[in-house]
């Protein structure tokens, strides 16, 4: 083995499981000398405290054990080393969605071979290879304006501003989306104190204007100037980004997702913290948000629909079940699950999805599924 390979742990509470991931891995090894295999433990717990004494990169974790679970023993983990890559195994599917949820980078099913323990290697190696070259990066201060507002600092760390007041925040929001043009201030009083006369609003304005100026200084976001010109303000960004137009940016660069760019276009996912602005509630920013969502819908039905033609289906269904999550009164995310359920012959689960999106546009909407939905739905009923 190679000192410098990557350093693994195996935990799982029954022995034979254990053995053959160990054999499988040590092939591995024996063909690229790329892993370090650190120990193997039946005892969750034994395993916890090897990773307090070494850093360690990788650790497959069986998800049925006795004494705790592997979802619990992956938070602690993390909690001990964040950076520790995760994959879990499991003889049960269901499992599969949750693993993801929590962030693992891989799930394997078993009795695992050797073939799609590589797939998993493979991975390993690319996110190892994209975390080493995002740490060689210099991190420059960038503005965030997905979820809510907030920035990233010179370490890479999100950072809440320390407002007082709650119009400081929107007017900060506002004129941070519309950087480089200057907003007239009358624009700006008839968004934010409609309802004030013109005396009042105008040093509702300052007021604002004046934390703005100080709480931009206050964390040193130096670049970011807030100018007054011809009667309005504008931001300056400087070498400061903007979270939700770089996101935007890459997906509309981005080519088609093939197994060459797929690690491109799960990155950009990633960048994708929230809808924009959703935690604030502002009412200018709603069509901005559902623009941007639409962007998102189609951008993630893309890799969903590459990973269903791949029969990757639960790497699939993960991300149907995230638009369904984010867009609950929308067909497509229902859809998508239905189309790999029928594939998986799951008929419950097609009929439940169905029957969850018939109810959501009847409540909400008073309408029916659509035609293409419809047609589909009774497609495949005519063919049990």
């Amino acid at each position: 083995m190679r000192e410098m390979g990557l350093k693994v742990i195996i935990v799982d509470d029954e022995r034979l499981a254990l053995k053959k991931m160990e054999k499988l891995l040590n092939e591995q090894v024996e063909l690229d000398g790329s892993l370090d295999l650190i120990g193997t433990f039946v005892d969750p717990y034994a395993a916890l405290e090897v990773a307090k004494l070494e850093t360690l990169d990788l650790a497959f974790l069986d998800i049925e054990m006795s004494e705790i679970d592997g979802f619990e023993l992956a938070n602690r983990l993390l909690e001990i080393q964040p950076q520790l890559q995760i994959v879990f195994t499991t003889a049960y599917q269901e499992y599969a969605v949750k693993a993801f949820e929590l962030n693992a980078l891989d799930y394997l099913l078993k009795p695992v071979n050797q073939s799609r323990l590589a797939i998993t290697l493979q991975r390993v190696a690319v996110s190892a290879t994209r975390t080493s070259e995002i740490d060689k990066e210099k991190v420059l201060p960038k503005l965030c304006l997905l979820q809510n507002v907030h920035y990233i600092d010179e370490s890479g760390s999100a950072q809440s501003f320390p407002w007082k007041t709650l119009k400081a925040p929107e007017l900060f929001a506002y004129l941070v989306y519309h950087h480089d043009k200057t907003v007239n201030k009358q624009t700006l009083m008839d968004l934010l104190w409609p309802d004030y006369d013109i005396e009042r609003s105008t040093t509702q304005l300052h007021t604002a204007i004046y934390q703005i100026r100080k709480i931009i200084k206050e964390v040193g976001l130096f670049d970011l100037e807030l100018k007054y010109k011809d009667g309005g303000y504008s931001f300056v960004l400087g070498e400061l980004t903007l979270d939700v137009e770089e996101w935007e940016r890459r997906v509309r660069l981005a080519s088609v997702v093939t197994p060459d760019t797929l690690e491109q276009h799960l990155a950009i996912m990633a960048l994708y913290s929230g809808d924009f602005l959703v935690e604030h509630r502002y009412m200018w920013a709603e069509y901005e948000q559902e623009r941007i969502r639409l962007i998102w819908l189609n951008h993630v039905k893309q890799v969903a629909e590459y990973y269903a033609s791949l029969e990757q289906y639960t790497e699939a269904m993960v991300l149907y079940q995230k638009v369904v999550d984010r867009l609950p009164h929308m067909e497509d995310g229902y859809f998508g699950l239905m189309i790999i359920y029928s594939k998986l012959n799951h008929q419950l689960e097609v009929r439940k999805q169905f029957q969850l999106i018939s109810n959501k546009l009847l409540e909400e909407f008073d309408v029916t599924p659509s035609k293409e939905l419809m047609d589909w739905y009774q497609e495949w009923l005519s063919g049990l």
